[in-house]
């Protein structure tokens, strides 16, 4: 765990080194916050609605970009194979660089919490909605920053990391979208594969447990794929 502690702290500074981190997150905050402002003054109506149904597909582009350089870079330039030389496990330069890019995450989810605290302002707050919308989409960010982590081992073009990554993180966005338009016998599986029906129960504030072991197995199943990744480079 001090390993993973010393990374996780490596990777995060890194991340504020260069102006990267910063674009996105004023980024992110600025459309965050036209989706949550807009209807206040278009419909008069104060909710997270708006703000749920854009942080999937603004997390489809925000994260693979946060991600893409986390193994790509230490590739093209050789680190790779000084980390390999340390005394640290795949597994733990894996999950450093995954917990670094959590992390970051959460300052930027973080940074829009002042949306609640404005509807608790103008009315009655659902505490359980709000509750069950920041796990939710925590959950979900958890899920895609293991698909972008994946993306990143396994070229050395940053541009690359970023296509594939995205490229797997609109896969599970449609499948859901895809069901309707499917034959029976496929939407059962486009419903399970697709976040929309994982993400439906944390959005009315209910905790099930079968949603959260979807957005842990997908976590887990990338984030084994990139330590797979890794550890099949150190033996080249």
């Amino acid at each position: 765990m001090t390993n993973i502690r010393l990374l996780v702290a490596k990777e995060f500074r890194a991340a504020f080194n260069g102006p990267t981190a910063y674009i996105l997150l004023v980024v992110f905050l600025l459309m965050t916050g036209w989706f949550f402002a807009s209807p206040l003054f278009i419909v008069k109506q104060a909710s997270l609605n708006e703000l749920v149904g854009v942080l999937p597909i603004l997390f489809v582009f925000l994260i693979p970009a946060i991600t893409m350089r986390a193994i790509a870079e230490e590739l093209k330039s050789g680190t790779i194979e000084l980390l390999a030389t340390l005394p640290l496990k795949d597994y733990e330069i894996v999950l450093g660089k995954y917990l670094a890019i959590l992390a970051l995450l959460g300052i930027a989810l973080g940074l829009t919490g002042g949306y609640p605290l404005v509807l608790g302002f103008l009315g009655k707050l659902d505490r359980g909605h709000v509750l069950g919308v920041y796990l939710g989409m925590g959950l979900l960010g958890g899920a895609f920053s293991a698909m972008g982590l994946f993306a990143s081992s396994l070229t050395k073009n940053q541009m690359v990391a970023f296509i594939i990554g995205f490229a797997l993180c609109f896969a599970f966005f449609l499948f859901g979208k895809m069901g309707q338009w499917s034959p029976p016998g496929i939407r059962a599986l486009l419903d399970f594969l697709g976040i929309d029906r994982h993400l439906e129960a944390f959005v009315k504030g209910v905790l099930d447990t079968r949603d959260l072991l979807y957005f842990v197995s997908v976590a887990t199943a990338f984030l084994s794929a990139a330590i797979a990744v890794v550890s099949s480079r150190r033996w080249r």
